[in-house]
């Protein structure tokens, strides 16, 4: 007659580090899940925050500057910014311990239609 004593342990124990590791592995995809998407709302934001000034009649530089402030407020810094004409498009990045990330927006400025006027 064999000892089998212990193996059911040593079993649980490999299936508690396998559990482990799977959580952490997940948990790692969903922070880099999570950057991404903040680096992409950084870039819409950006993007909206340079047509608005475009829209508004400012220059390229001070659209570049709306935008700039817009990736900040949202945790990026603002990477390319090619704000002319009628289109903003920005490209951001956010640099954090767990990951990096880049977000691209493009916003275009509508000019074919009169502004809404308030009652």
């Amino acid at each position: 007659m064999t000892c089998e004593r212990g193996n059911v342990t040593i079993i649980a124990a490999a299936g508690i580090a396998l559990a482990f590791v799977l959580c952490v592995g997940v948990a790692r995809v969903g922070a880099a899940v999570v950057l991404q998407s903040r680096a992409d709302t950084a870039a819409d934001a950006a993007a909206l925050a340079g047509a608005d000034a475009l829209a508004l009649g400012r220059s390229s530089g001070d659209a570049i500057d709306a935008a700039r402030a817009a990736a900040s407020d949202n945790g990026a810094a603002l990477v390319v910014c090619s704000c002319a004409g009628d289109t903003a498009e920005v490209t951001v990045e956010i640099d954090r311990e767990i990951g990096h990330a880049h977000g691209h927006a493009r916003a275009d400025v509508d000019l074919s239609r009169e502004p809404a006027r308030a009652p």
